[in-house]
């Protein structure tokens, strides 16, 4: 009897043990878990328009009076100065108007003297009675009116002159002179509609970009309180999908809303050393708003929604385990989350892994950032 109890107790004994060896062998490993460590970096706040270039300074040449063209005196597509001859018209009537104004002039005034002196010796002559008041009012009548004459042919000649001058047709502004759209021998007139050639200042280059005025109502709420570094760098993407290798800056924007669109004009100036932009091309300007200092980015794909919409993600603790955190993201930033609320510098974000774990568990983590640098060298 006492040895069936004592292979009775060896049997439960070796039972429990097997158990035991069972229970360990099946024990599930720790689920591998990828993650990055989050730091604080600066990030700036960028608005992405489309817009096309337009020249800063554009000059329609156009005759002031009417010829014949003589002369054309550029080359199209050449570059010119401000005051360069651009064009000759024939002066010959215009010269003559202006000797005829001159001669007038002079006449005018060879005619002063006289009235002068006959003016002053009846005035002399009234005191003794030895000339009516008649007489008096009419020399002193004659005197001012050849003095009258004689402004109206100095206007004249200012006229004529301005008129012959006129006759040489001078770049207004500086910058690459277009194609002519006129040729010697052409008439011209003082009302033409259409202009002779265009000016246009290639040195540095206007952007006109438009935004939602909703989109710059939030951008200046947003702005507020912030320090506003480096506000209004611009950067451009060229027609081709090249950067453009200088650096522009928002310059001013228009003061009303365009009713049509409900959008506002804004207006960048880039340099144009090597005349690459051309006036009309489309581009794409990258406007930078602000910078913001020790701002938190979190990979999209650590960051999750639950069914209200609240953005949460998983971060492990110094104990390796898991844990389901809330945040408030505010804005997509390439592939990543602004974040304000929720992650902290030094914080573990799993971004890899997540649909095999739950809250609270222990999991065995991999550094990605280590992985991704072992890769690149």
């Amino acid at each position: 009897m006492i040895y069936k109890k004592i292979a009775l107790l060896i049997g439960l004994s070796l039972l429990t043990a097997c158990k035991e060896d069972n229970k360990n062998t099946m024990e599930m490993p720790k689920p591998e878990v990828g993650v990055i460590t989050i730091k604080e970096t600066s990030v700036p706040l960028t608005s992405e328009l489309t817009g096309r270039t337009v020249a800063k300074d554009v000059a329609e040449i156009r005759p002031q009076i009417t010829g014949i063209i003589k002369e054309r005196l550029f080359k199209e597509g050449q570059i010119v100065k401000s005051g360069d001859i651009l064009y000759k018209i024939d002066d010959s009537t215009y010269k003559a108007a202006y000797d005829q104004a001159v001669a007038a002039l002079k006449s005018s005034q060879a005619q002063v003297s006289a009235a002068q002196s006959k003016a002053w010796r009846y005035n002399t002559l009234i005191k003794n009675n030895s000339v009516s008041k008649e007489d008096v009012d009419n020399a002193n009548s004659s005197y001012k009116q050849i003095l009258a004459n004689i402004e109206e042919a100095k206007a004249n000649v200012e006229t004529a002159k301005i008129n012959l001058e006129r006759t040489s047709i001078k770049a207004p502004i500086s910058g690459k002179i277009g194609i002519s759209q006129v040729t010697p021998g052409s008439l011209v007139t003082a009302n033409k509609e259409s202009a002779l050639a265009v000016i246009r200042n290639l040195d540095e280059m206007y952007v006109d970009v438009t935004q939602s005025s909703v989109k710059q109502l939030e951008l200046k709420k947003n702005l507020k309180n912030k320090s506003n570094k480096n506000n209004n760098i611009v950067s451009l993407k060229l027609e081709d999908g090249s950067i453009y290798d200088q650096k522009g800056h928002l310059e001013t924007s228009e003061v009303a809303v365009d009713p049509s669109t409900g959008s506002v004009l804004l207006r960048a100036i880039f340099p144009n050393p090597d005349y690459l932009l051309l006036p009309g091309m489309f581009v794409r300007a990258t406007i930078t708003n602000d910078i913001i200092d020790n701002a938190i980015l979190a990979p999209q794909q650590g960051i999750t929604r639950d069914m209200t919409g609240q953005a949460t993600a998983f971060i492990v603790d110094k104990d390796n385990k898991v844990k389901q955190i809330k945040l408030i993201t505010e804005k997509a930033i390439g592939n990543n989350w602004l974040v304000s609320s929720g992650l902290k510098s030094g914080d573990k974000l799993v971004i890899e892994g997540t649909n095999k774990i739950r809250n609270d568990q222990e999991v065995k983590i991999i550094d990605i950032e280590t992985i991704n640098k072992k890769e690149n060298n």
